[in-house]
């Protein structure tokens, strides 16, 4: 497994959007954090969740 993309999923019980302030989904190809409901994703680095709103990209469909 790449270091790069390790995500720790037990966050995924205590993270939340900080937009809608909904549960999260990790999407493993792209490495990324989803909200649905604010229709963002959020990097995750070095296995840490970006989850800065300037920082997340916007989803055009889910």
């Amino acid at each position: 497994m790449d270091d790069n993309n390790f995500f720790d999923q037990s966050l995924l019980e205590i993270i939340v959007c900080p937009v809608s302030k909904e549960k999260l989904t990790y999407d493993k190809k792209n490495n990324e954090l989803i909200s649905k409901k604010a229709k963002l994703a959020f990097p995750i680095k070095d296995g840490i969740p970006v989850l800065l709103i300037e920082e997340a990209r916007k989803l055009k469909v889910l």
